[in-house]
């Protein structure tokens, strides 16, 4: 008798063994992205330079006209870098391929002026397509009921966030959205921003990053401060919601909530159930991973990037500033790497070509 117990345990046991093995190797087999194996040198033609504006990070999509579109922040070289809180615009783009050359078409959202949430800038976009419309997401600012002009802005550009107009500028940013049946516009703009800071962030909500799970439902990724924190840190909140423009419910567990990150991109990997999410941590872009959207950890492959660039002469480019990664997916593969880069005085964006390695 003990020893038919002896053998049924061993079986038992041996069973769990082969369980377990499987749904290890099937976890790996998920995450096993690997993008810094498949950054490839940056052309002449993936750099995106303007000599009047400031080009600053981007997203693409491809249009029904089988060409690429690029919707970007931009502002005037004029109101010095520090301008994009008063003066960023988000402007279209166009290309054959996704990695450039870009050529500009027009200038898509601007502040709306006094007396609206978006009344300053607009900035920091995401293009998305869900369920037959466009979306483009975006952040923008106001000097809360306290007017303003050109020349104010002009002013407010160079100082520094210990002014008590630039702070409220700062503290008033959120994330809103404007919807599209074309990808060519019009864009209706919503007349409130998405969503207030709540739960693990505290003062903004900037930077979107949004996809829809398998559920139905749709995740966005935005950054605010780090509650109850002397020091300057960020965090990333999660917040679900059943339409592409909310309402939205910000989640009480933070992305990433133990590293300052910041300008997530976020996409649901269909052939793999799971979500990816690219940052920026001032040194290198890193990858997060999660299987249900709320729960995130570091991907298997963590570091995609230091801030060295391959360049295609065999160089390096080696920005000051290194942010707003954006991974544009091509049958659901990852196809480029989009950044944005400062370098001394200038500031523009690179498109990073990734050759599938599997």
């Amino acid at each position: 008798m003990k020893k038919n117990n002896i053998k049924i345990l061993s079986e038992v046991l041996f069973i769990l063994l082969i369980c377990y093995s499987v749904c290890a190797v099937s976890q790996e087999k998920k995450d096993n992205l690997n993008i810094n194996k498949m950054i490839k040198p940056l052309k002449k033609e993936g750099v995106f330079r303007d000599a009047v504006y400031y080009n600053w990070g981007g997203s693409i999509i491809k249009g029904e006209d089988g060409k690429y579109h690029l919707f970007y922040s931009r502002w005037k070289r004029e109101y010095t870098f520090n301008g994009w809180l008063t003066f960023s615009e988000i402007a279209h783009a166009i290309s054959n391929t996704p990695a450039g050359p870009w050529e500009f078409k027009e200038t898509v959202l601007k502040g709306r002026g006094n007396g609206y949430w978006d009344a300053i800038t607009a900035h920091n976009p995401k293009i998305k397509y869900f369920e037959g419309k466009y979306y483009l997401y975006y952040i923008a600012t106001n000097l809360g009921s306290k007017p303003h002009t050109h020349q104010d802005l002009i002013y407010l550009s160079t100082k520094s966030l210990k002014n008590k107009d630039r702070g409220t500028l700062r503290e008033n940013q959120r994330t809103g959205v404007a919807v599209s049946n074309s990808i060519n516009g019009p864009w209706k703009r919503m007349e409130r921003a998405l969503l207030e800071p709540s739960g693990p962030i505290a003062t903004i909500t900037v930077n979107p990053a949004i996809d829809k799970g398998k559920d139905g439902n749709y995740y966005l990724i935005v950054k605010g401060d780090k509650p109850n924190e002397t020091r300057f840190i960020r965090n990333q909140a999660i917040a679900i919601s059943k339409s592409p423009v909310g309402p939205f419910e910000i989640q009480p567990n933070p992305v990433i909530g133990n590293l300052d990150t910041e300008d997530v991109s976020m996409w649901y990997n269909q052939k793999g159930a799971m979500f990816y999410a690219v940052f920026h941590a001032h040194t290198f872009i890193g990858l997060m991973t999660s299987i249900d959207g709320l729960n995130w950890a570091k991907a298997q492959n963590y570091n995609i990037t230091n801030k060295k660039i391959v360049l295609e002469n065999g160089s390096f480019l080696i920005p000051n500033r290194m942010e707003r990664p954006f991974i544009y997916l091509e049958n659901n593969n990852p196809n480029v790497l989009c950044l944005a880069i400062k370098k001394g005085d200038d500031s523009y964006t690179i498109f990073i070509p990734l050759v599938n390695i599997d």
